[in-house]
């Protein structure tokens, strides 16, 4: 989501596309692993190559997780946070 005026970005992450460190992103396919191990770690370069622009062109980018997703009363806090700074 694109926030302009505020000049605030939120990206919502998939866990396994993303690799994040919880047992959802650290999942490894049964089948066709290289594949997409190899697929999975260049997003992983281009989400850090993305949030970098994006932060030096002078955004504020939060990054939730879907496993953040699970815990509303968790994901509310956070999203308030970042939108009330």
């Amino acid at each position: 989501m694109v926030l302009t005026r505020h000049s605030k970005i939120i990206f919502i992450h998939g866990c396994f596309w993303h690799m994040h460190k919880c047992r959802y992103g650290r999942v490894t396919p049964a089948t066709n692993s290289k594949f997409w191990q190899t697929k999975r770690e260049g997003n992983v370069i281009r989400d850090k190559r993305n949030l970098r622009k994006l932060r030096k062109d002078g955004w504020k980018v939060l990054v939730i997780w879907e496993c953040q997703t699970r815990n509303s009363e968790k994901l509310v806090s956070k999203l308030r946070n970042f939108l009330d700074t």
